[in-house]
């Protein structure tokens, strides 16, 4: 393709066409992750428990990875279209949950609310989030080609910290926009969600708008030049897939496992007058992941060296707290406290650095031209890891342990701990999966050769 990075004007500017509309799209669609500020208010203003409308949620996570594997042929063709088609039911799914918790609250208890809120929070944002996940990273790889993993990682990042910009000015809206109140709540849930619709429209039409692949980059045409997916996929050992699939999937599912129960972890080891600011600092870790281990692989010759590190790191500080019991007796003990929050950071800053690697471990085992299709397949792993890694961490929190009262707030630190133990043989077999199952990529292997003739000569 040649260097079209610094050609002439900003019509081929890779910041304004790559960077800068990736960041518009995924600082919008990482708002997410953002679920836990107002789930409660509302499941407490349509009438319905927290557990019910928490599968709003898991849904958002689960049709985001399958509409990544479906619609990755789409992404493949047309980065245009699908920004579009994310831009466009990622914001119509945000309005059509303000519109039915609005509705709930003059209908308390209706099903047709809650199933209101998982189709529009649940599947129609989901597909919003899939495409547009997945639409900026080729282009960034195009545009990046010396520095993919600072590109993809910089997006990606962009994911992770909008949880951090968008929490304060949700709670702001929370309270400021409140007039009347249901069941304790006040009307400010719905229409937040009016108004962040028609912000984050603006924001991922103007990405939407900017995002463009380099001059001089020509998808094969479909004369029957390029493989399929599968056929890409087939023509290295499968093994190599299964691998990166299970190991990718198995790090979303621990991460998902203890940041969920974050709040209230943070609340036994008794932080919680800093619950805000230790959500910030994790939220700042899971950006800076993406960024800083993706950055890091682009020095590696084989970029599954990273998730070596990862899980050993998650490995050794989920194993330290396992052995202090730093949850159960962390309260007053600053030895106890520091490894948990150490645990928490650094889960956070792993669950990141996982998602910012993988588009570019695939490229580098597949090739360019079929990877949008290969990512957005590999992306179902977090389909499923949505709807394991919480619901895993609630059943055993709710199976054992027992509930105590602490500073007026029922918690199970006993409940807490025992999660520790699950993702610590999971994070195991991650390690095993990027050990013995992840083959290093020819690119790798050529690196390796090249050393070791330049060291003969």
């Amino acid at each position: 393709m040649g260097n079209v990075a610094n050609s002439g004007g900003w019509r081929e500017n890779k910041w304004i066409r790559g960077a800068i509309p990736a960041l518009l799209l995924h600082i919008s669609i990482g708002t997410v992750y953002c679920w836990s500020i107002f789930s409660q208010e509302i499941a407490d203003y349509i009438g319905w428990s927290k557990s019910a409308t928490e599968w709003a949620f898991s849904f958002a996570i689960f049709f985001l990875g399958m509409s990544a594997a479906f619609l990755g042929k789409i992404v493949e063709k047309d980065i245009r279209k699908s920004s579009l088609i994310a831009t466009i039911c990622f914001t119509v799914g945000m309005a059509g949950t303000g519109f039915f918790i609005r509705y709930g609250g003059t209908h308390q208890h209706s099903v047709l609310v809650l199933i209101g809120l998982y189709f529009s929070y649940g599947f129609i944002m989901g597909v919003g989030l899939g495409t547009g996940y997945l639409s900026p990273v080729k282009t960034l790889m195009l545009w990046f080609e010396d520095r993919k993993g600072l590109a993809t990682g910089l997006a990606v990042a962009g994911f992770g910290a909008a949880k951090a910009i968008a929490s304060p000015i949700m709670n702001s809206m929370l309270t400021s926009l409140s007039v009347n109140k249901v069941n304790g709540v006040g009307d400010g849930v719905w229409k937040m969600f009016f108004i962040l619709a028609a912000a984050y429209f603006v924001l991922m039409f103007i990405g939407h708008r900017l995002l463009k692949k380099p001059a001089g980059w020509h998808e094969p045409t479909a004369s029957g030049d390029a493989p399929g997916t599968f056929e890409v996929i087939k023509s290295k050992p499968i093994s190599t897939y299964i691998g990166i699939w299970v190991m990718f999937y198995l790090n979303i599912t621990c991460g998902l496992a203890l940041i969920s129960q974050e709040k209230m972890i943070v609340k036994c080891i008794g932080l919680a007058a800093f619950i805000g600011i230790i959500s910030t600092f994790s939220a700042i870790f899971n950006a800076g992941g993406r960024l800083g281990f993706s950055a890091m692989a682009d020095g590696m010759k084989d970029r599954n060296t990273v998730y070596k590190i990862i899980f050993i790191i998650s490995i050794a500080l989920t194993g330290l707290v396992m052995v202090t019991n730093g949850i159960v007796k962390g309260e007053g003990n600053t030895f106890l406290i520091i490894p948990v929050l150490a645990l928490i950071m650094m889960v956070n800053a792993g669950y990141g650095g996982g998602f910012s690697n993988v588009p570019n471990l695939l490229a580098d085992h597949y090739g360019m031209s079929n990877i949008s299709a290969i990512h957005g397949l590999t992306l179902s792993a977090w389909a499923f890891a949505g709807l394991s890694g919480n619901q895993i961490a609630s059943w055993i929190v709710n199976h054992f342990g027992s509930w105590i009262e602490h500073d007026g707030t029922l918690m199970n630190p006993v409940g807490y701990q025992t999660v520790l133990y699950v993702i610590f043989v999971l994070f195991i077999v991650a390690l095993a999966m990027s050990l013995f199952l992840v083959k290093p990529s020819e690119k790798a292997l050529a690196a390796k050769k090249s050393k070791k003739k330049s060291k003969k000569k």
